[in-house]
């Protein structure tokens, strides 16, 4: 039932989070955003509300397998974990258990989720490296209406499975796990984190002589477990979203370590957490979604099992 309740929950959690996210990506990827305000207006001016929803159906699709995975191998981990350890699947896992078990889920994930965040990442980009690839083409010699210098060619990706097949076709398969090792850190440490805050949270709020918290305690031991991964999941997603943007038009970064050094220079220390006060206001809500829908299926399938 955990893999069940947690595709359940990662669904949902999409659905509440994902117009934040594109308007993430975009600050993280384009610098002439400095605030998120301008960046939802740019958005909305240009692509209305379709443009916060660009590459949704294939996250959609593949969000319930990941999650499912995500805390399905998290669950099974610490159950194989405790019974090696305490003889026994049931008993209390310790904070380096949940831990450990946690940044194990965060390592599977990436191999179900790097080609649909690259998908995702050429679609929510994709109308700013049409804006720029169109200026470029302006001869300066030969100055036009700056009305004209907006106007691009058609998309290059029509959708997801679109974006899929282009991009292993121009660049091979490894180009469907470009920033994966960027991708890696962060799920790895995030989810770490995301799990160890989750059950500790849930330890604070659960009332005397009670072994769960009540459901108020799972929206906030959701949502600020989410808030803390996300915080630490921020400089390496800045990494991954410039990594994995980087195949329209030239390519700019070598690998992790020189996108790093790049960006750094370019924009400072604090390049590396653009999108964080952003990550953060999606996490709590989005995060609060997925647990409540979580634990509220796990105790709907032992209520009936029992």
């Amino acid at each position: 039932m955990d893999f069940v309740a947690g595709a359940i929950g990662g669904v949902c959690g999409v659905a509440v989070g994902y117009p934040l996210d594109t308007v993430k990506v975009r600050i993280q990827t384009d610098s002439k955003y400095t605030g998120i305000w301008r960046c939802v207006r740019d958005i909305y001016r240009r692509e209305r509300v379709s443009g916060f929803y660009k590459g949704l159906s294939l996250p959609v699709c593949t969000v319930s397998l990941v999650s499912s995975v995500s805390f399905g191998t998290y669950r099974h981990c610490l159950a194989h974990i405790c019974r090696f350890r305490y003889g026994s699947s049931d008993a209390k896992p310790a904070k380096a258990d949940i831990t450990l078990s946690g940044f194990t889920s965060g390592l599977v994930r990436v191999f179900l989720t790097s080609p649909t965040e690259v998908a995702k990442v050429r679609l929510q980009t994709q109308t700013q490296q049409r804006r720029l690839s169109a200026s470029s083409t302006v001869s300066p010699m030969c100055p036009v209406p700056p009305a004209l210098t907006c106007l691009a060619p058609e998309s290059k990706y029509r959708g997801p499975l679109h974006c899929l097949t282009t991009v292993a076709r121009e660049e091979g398969l490894w180009g469907l796990y470009k920033g994966s090792s960027a991708l890696l850190l962060r799920d790895s440490h995030s989810f770490a984190t995301y799990f160890l805050s989750y059950s500790i949270f849930c330890e604070w709020l659960t009332p005397a002589g009670q072994r769960q918290p009540d459901v108020l305690g799972v929206l906030v031991a959701g949502g600020c477990a989410g808030v803390l991964a996300w915080a630490v999941a921020t400089p390496m997603d800045v990494i991954k979203s410039r990594l994995q943007a980087d195949g329209q038009g030239q390519h700019r970064y070598r690998g992790l370590m020189h996108c790093v050094v790049t960006s750094v220079r370019e924009g400072g220390p604090r390049v590396l957490f653009k999108g964080l006060a952003l990550n953060c206001c999606r996490a709590f809500p989005v995060n609060m979604v997925v647990f409540v829908t979580y634990e509220a299926i796990l105790r709907l399938a032992q209520g009936l099992l029992t």
